[in-house]
């Protein structure tokens, strides 16, 4: 297992650590095309390259904030990891981002060069395009985080005991509800219930969200203007108030690969409560899915971010108490 460092600095209240593995048994001989970026408040970055954990000193890095992102390459397209570490080079370069409009204007940028620089290498890629996934905090000194996702990485937030997606994974199942023909419930169930390798978009790949039918070259943002009115609030590029005591984590699909994925991502706030750190955290959370790994559990790459907000931090944003709408199944929260 690979795991940052912990002498990386991630302002007042705020601990940070990133795990990663080729799978959840150690001796896999998978290769990680998995990726993360932690880039500190004073511009000291960790990253993996060749799945190998690197280190640099961003250069011109403004005081104070911060970059966490998680990235998942997509092994079917080939340069999987490739692709993932080409867009963790674009992220070192990107300057730090003081909005929301910026940082999504960046990426979206960020994107299309990217899939430039592929396409000269598409008889390399047999023709395909590779993709990633991506999912991301920008994090602001003394303003909300901003979110950026693409792909079923997911973001969640564990606090009080509960556990909650903050992320819309863009997979199949998706684009139905979008279009009126899952209901909330069957959403839940295919997406959180069950296991799937489906994807529906990707970074560099681009997307089919926008019409099934097609792969399109650009991004397809996911927002309250063409989500279904029971995910309308989980855009995947939003300002998003950090709550004090909470952990967030910022983790690709292998963790949940499992026959049951909503039973075993509900043992997580047990494990996390035991844990006065972000290191120790992620530690348990791997410790945990290798010796009592969830049934069914698919061996994939495993890669984690743990953000943790000190309980003494001032409250941010209220927040609002839900439950899955399978009945029979633990309450979760979500943002108000």
């Amino acid at each position: 297992m690979t795991s940052a460092l912990d002498s990386l600095q991630f302002g007042p209240g705020l601990d940070v650590a990133a795990c990663t593995r080729a799978a959840a048994d150690p001796q896999s001989r998978l290769e990680n095309q998995d990726n993360f970026l932690l880039i500190d408040t004073h511009g000291r970055a960790v990253f993996m390259r060749d799945q190998q954990q690197q280190h640099q000193r961003v250069s011109g890095w403004p005081q104070g904030h911060a970059r966490l992102a998680v990235l998942d390459g997509m092994g079917g397209h080939g340069f999987a990891r490739e692709a993932a570490e080409a867009v963790v080079a674009g992220l070192l370069g990107m300057p730090a981002c003081a909005s929301l409009g910026e940082l999504a204007g960046r990426l979206d940028a960020l994107h299309t060069s990217l899939q430039l620089h592929f396409a000269q290498d598409s008889a390399a890629c047999g023709g395909k395009r590779p993709g990633t996934t991506l999912t991301m905090l920008e994090l602001r000194p003394g303003l909300p985080a901003l979110l950026y996702h693409v792909g079923d990485s997911r973001l969640y937030e564990v606090n009080c005991g509960q556990v909650a997606p903050l992320t819309v994974d863009h997979v199949p199942a998706t684009a139905f509800g979008m279009a009126g023909l899952l209901d909330e419930q069957t959403w839940w169930r295919q997406v959180h219930g069950t296991s799937s390798s489906q994807i529906s978009q990707a970074f560099i790949l681009g997307n089919a969200l926008a019409n099934p039918a097609e792969l399109s070259a650009p991004l397809y943002e996911l927002s309250p203007l063409n989500l279904p009115p029971y995910l309308c609030h989980l855009p995947d590029r939003r300002a998003l108030e950090l709550q004090p005591g909470a952990a967030y984590l910022l983790a690709t699909d292998g963790f949940w690969a499992c026959t049951d994925p909503y039973a075993w991502v509900g043992r997580w706030p047990a494990l996390f409560e035991r844990c006065d750190s972000a290191r120790a955290m992620g530690q348990a959370l791997f410790d945990e899915i290798q010796d009592r790994p969830p049934a069914g559990l698919h061996m994939d790459n495993i890669s984690a971010v743990v953000l943790r907000v000190a309980p003494g931090a001032a409250p941010l944003a209220a927040d609002v108490t839900w439950r899955s709408p399978d009945a029979e199944s633990p309450p979760c929260r979500k943002n108000a």
